[in-house]
């Protein structure tokens, strides 16, 4: 059968209510612990309006809190923006306290505009993520999990702090085959984000395969693929709540991140050009949309696409009563 996880980027409602969002995210997580997803991960972004999650380690030590059973982590922290050191110390924190349930998902992208990078990497120079298989492989060496740092390293005999008995498992996260490149030749997880990419994917997916190789992170390949799934009662109501995250997607890709989620009325109104129509329609192939028969279909279909037993859903609707519905379609489908 299978197996479901949870990506869930904590969506701000049409009322502009960042608090009420992140207190959605803990409700979520409460719930997909009791239906047993596998996994739910938080996402990171920053000066939006639209999402809350601007610090998935903060978020997590909440959702963790108000779980039992569930794998919990990151989707992902923007690793170029910051020290390997503190990211390890971060999550040795998260292991200490959820032993044997922490995944440290990474990503390269720099979650917001270039005022954000610039306001993340106070001191650092530009383009720094060119550093990055560097900087796993220091993150790898606080972990405990690759080769010590070098005796002529800087920081040698640096040790990251608690000392805890079990590590996160680590995935590196992407939209295109750089990520799928690095996780193979470090022995990480790979999740591809379909949900930012929908197409490309499969290559990814293909590589990460067959060159796939023991590494720091891990010896065995483990891999996940994330796509926005819209399930509601009905197809006219998915497809209602559809048109929302249409246009939420839009208005990301003309920059205007500080809006609000849009409700279904403005999705409705809202004057489309015909580049608009012909960007939205590129867009669906990030979404699976429809009633519970028609989602059960497609995502079966999508995964036997892919080839991977395990699919990271994020439901991303204006409506938080349909979102929670949406999970426990989901649920019940691949129960």
């Amino acid at each position: 059968m299978l197996k479901l996880g949870v990506l869930d980027q904590s969506p701000v409602g049409p009322d502009g209510n960042a608090a009420a969002a992140l207190a959605r995210t803990v409700e979520l997580a409460r719930l997909a612990d009791r239906l047993g997803y596998t996994r739910f991960w938080v996402s990171e972004h920053h000066n939006t309006r639209s999402l809350a999650g601007a610090s998935p380690e903060v978020l997590l030590s909440a959702v963790g809190a108000h779980t039992k059973r569930i794998r919990i982590g990151s989707g992902g922290v923007l690793l170029p923006h910051y020290s390997p050191y503190k990211v390890a110390e971060n999550f040795r924190v998260l292991e200490g306290l959820y032993p044997g349930r922490i995944d440290l998902g990474i990503g390269r992208a720099p979650g917001g505009m270039p005022l954000v990078s610039r306001a993340l990497r106070s001191g650092l120079p530009p383009g720094s993520d060119e550093r990055l298989p560097e900087s796993l492989l220091e993150l790898a060496a606080y972990l405990e999990m690759g080769k010590p740092l070098a005796p002529d390293h800087p920081l040698y005999g640096l040790e990251a702090t608690p000392r805890v008995d079990t590590a996160p498992d680590v995935w590196l996260l992407g939209s295109s085959g750089h990520s799928a490149a690095l996780a193979a030749r470090l022995g990480a997880g790979f999740s591809f984000a379909h949900f930012i990419n929908g197409g490309g994917g499969h290559d990814a997916v293909r590589y990460y395969r067959r060159h796939f190789r023991p590494g720091p992170f891990g010896t065995r390949p483990r891999l996940s693929v994330c796509v926005y799934v819209l399930c509601a009662d009905t197809d006219a109501l998915a497809e209602r709540e559809a048109r929302t995250n249409d246009l939420r997607l839009l208005l990301n890709e003309k920059g205007e991140f500080r809006r609000p989620y849009p409700t279904p009325e403005e999705a409705a109104v809202y004057p489309y050009t015909e580049g608009d129509r012909a960007r939205m329609a590129e867009n669906r192939k990030r979404m699976i949309v429809g009633g519970p028969d028609r989602v059960r279909r497609a995502l079966l279909a999508f995964a036997d696409s892919y080839g991977v037993d395990e699919v990271l859903v994020a439901c991303s609707m204006s409506d938080g009563r349909l979102r929670l519905r949406s999970y426990e379609w989901l649920a019940a489908l691949f129960r």
